[in-house]
């Protein structure tokens, strides 16, 4: 059938971008798998991925019920992040002396170990949401900052003036040269800042939660279950691969000439 065609080129199209990845990750639980039952580790030690993934199973529901205030403290300390980076650039880049006070600053919050840091904002927070979302949203601010000025500063000059020589004011020249000019590093920040966000709020749990799957981890650590263990950090790591694909997934939304000059590129 003529209507059968297109549904098949795409599934062949979306299987030959995904079939490397996939293929590197089951080479990797392939090895994994044959070292640990060939090797002679006690699983104790070592479980092997078909152990991790059987016990996760069975600990679905009590994953789930972790990983649930995980994703509320990356979503909500991620939003954050990005509307406070947002708000910070587009003030930096309409006064430039802000650059200067405010950068030092925001390069110090970096500086600070986060195995010092987190501990004192659960003693000054307590054991809720806030010091999981204030601690994600430490992690991944200023990577989003430094992302959206260097994307305001590549803008093309020739674009700038031809926008100035219309007579259209500066808010207006941010809106219709500079903010277009930023998407591409934005997205690029948003893809980076993502990826901490999830370890940001797991190492944030491990400070003081009530539940996470950085408190899932700990319980099994200290109870001695590394499948346990394993089977959480599958967690965490799907959780940033899907969240990966979101970032994507909206940057096509928001540049679709993009994946039209890739393709023809292609």
């Amino acid at each position: 059938m003529p209507s059968a065609r297109p549904v098949a080129a795409r599934a062949a199209s979306t299987f030959s971008r995904f079939w490397p990845a996939l293929l590197s990750i089951g080479g990797l639980f392939f090895a994994w798998e044959a070292y640990a039952q060939l090797s002679g580790i006690p699983p104790t030690t070592l479980p092997p991925p078909s152990r991790v993934l059987v016990q996760g199973a069975l600990q679905y529901r009590a994953l789930w019920d972790n990983t649930l205030p995980t994703i509320y403290a990356t979503v909500l300390g991620f939003t954050c992040s990005v509307s406070a980076a947002f708000a910070f650039s587009v003030l930096i880049d309409f006064y430039r002396p802000l650059r200067r006070a405010l950068l030092p600053v925001f390069i110090i919050s970096q500086t600070l170990p986060m195995i010092a840091i987190a501990p004192l904002v659960v003693l000054w927070f307590g054991f809720g949401l806030l010091p999981k979302i204030m601690l994600v949203a430490l992690v991944t601010f200023f990577p989003m900052l430094i992302a959206l000025l260097q994307g305001y500063a590549s803008t093309a000059g020739e674009i700038e003036q031809l926008v100035a020589s219309m007579g259209a004011p500066r808010w207006r020249i941010f809106l219709l040269a500079r903010l277009p000019s930023a998407l591409p590093y934005f997205f690029a920040g948003l893809r980076i800042s993502i990826t901490y966000a999830v370890v940001g709020a797991i190492f944030a749990e491990y400070a003081g939660a009530a539940k996470g799957l950085g408190i899932y981890i700990l319980n099994a650590k200290n109870n001695f279950r590394p499948d346990l263990v394993l089977a959480a950090v599958m967690v965490s790591a799907s959780l940033t691969l899907v969240l990966f694909g979101v970032t994507v997934w909206v940057q096509g939304l928001a540049m679709p000439w993009r994946q039209l000059s890739g393709s023809q590129d292609r």
